[in-house]
């Protein structure tokens, strides 16, 4: 198998040390160029068109989004991040993945092989991407790019039950499955509408619109029953609120 073209497009000095390492290590991959600004970076990929790019988010003199928007073709996308509040802007944007730094190789080598397995976004559902993300001024989010059985598709926000933080990940409860997103509960909050999210408890945030029932148990703290048979626990503060919600 031919090894893959990669771009690093990246302006701190040391991540670009660990991600030219981790390429030079890596048998199905080549390096073909770095920037460590958004023209230089816009002008090679046009020049060079690399199989991969791995961005960072935040660069000098061109935003990611202007990158991706001048380009006249698309690699896949890797965006490399110092900030976790950044995940859902890389899954908005249809990238394969993102990197929080600093990263392990392990967690460098999970991206390639997601990478090796998936196909880079049409050109086409990458420009919808950033017309959405152009648009979003409210930044609320109208769906969230989800993963399952090798496949990446969107989840429209509506279709959402609940979630549940889950160690370093999300859960996600929707169309009576459960799916993982590498995005904190928090993050996602921030961006959902509130007259539809509530924070039941610190770890779980529940869609109004699912929710099926709810009784106080001994402690005089409500579970909820979802539609999907869920149950979720609501803490004493959300409890009141939610009593103090009904007619």
């Amino acid at each position: 198998m031919n090894a893959r073209t990669v771009f690093i497009a990246e302006d701190e000095p040391l991540a670009r040390d660990v991600l030219r390492d981790a390429i030079y290590a890596h048998p199905g991959l080549r390096l073909a160029g770095e920037a460590a600004d958004g023209a230089s970076a816009l002008a090679q990929i046009e020049a060079l068109r690399p199989d991969i790019v791995f961005m960072d988010i935040q660069m000098p003199e061109m935003t990611e989004l202007e990158v991706l928007k001048r380009l006249s073709w698309m690699p896949a996308i890797v965006f490399t991040t110092a900030y976790d509040q950044y995940a859902v802007t890389a899954f908005e944007l249809n990238a394969v993945d993102y990197l929080l730094k600093p990263f392990t190789r392990a967690r460098f080598d999970a991206a390639v092989a997601r990478l090796l397995d998936e196909p880079a976004a049409p050109r086409e559902a990458m420009d919808a991407a950033l017309d959405q993300a152009g648009r979003r001024a409210d930044g609320r989010l109208d769906r969230i790019l989800v993963r399952d059985r090798g496949q990446i598709f969107p989840l429209a926000v509506h279709e959402i039950a609940y979630l549940k933080a889950d160690s370093k990940y999300t859960a996600i409860g929707a169309r009576g499955r459960t799916f993982l997103v590498r995005i904190g509960i928090s993050e996602l909050e921030a961006r959902l509408d509130p007259a539809r999210f509530m924070r039941v408890h610190r770890s779980a945030l529940v869609n109004l619109d699912f929710v099926d029932s709810m009784k106080a148990d001994e402690q005089s703290q409500l579970l909820i029953r979802m539609r999907d048979g869920t149950m979720l626990t609501a803490s004493r503060e959300a409890s009141k609120v939610l009593r103090d919600m009904a007619i």
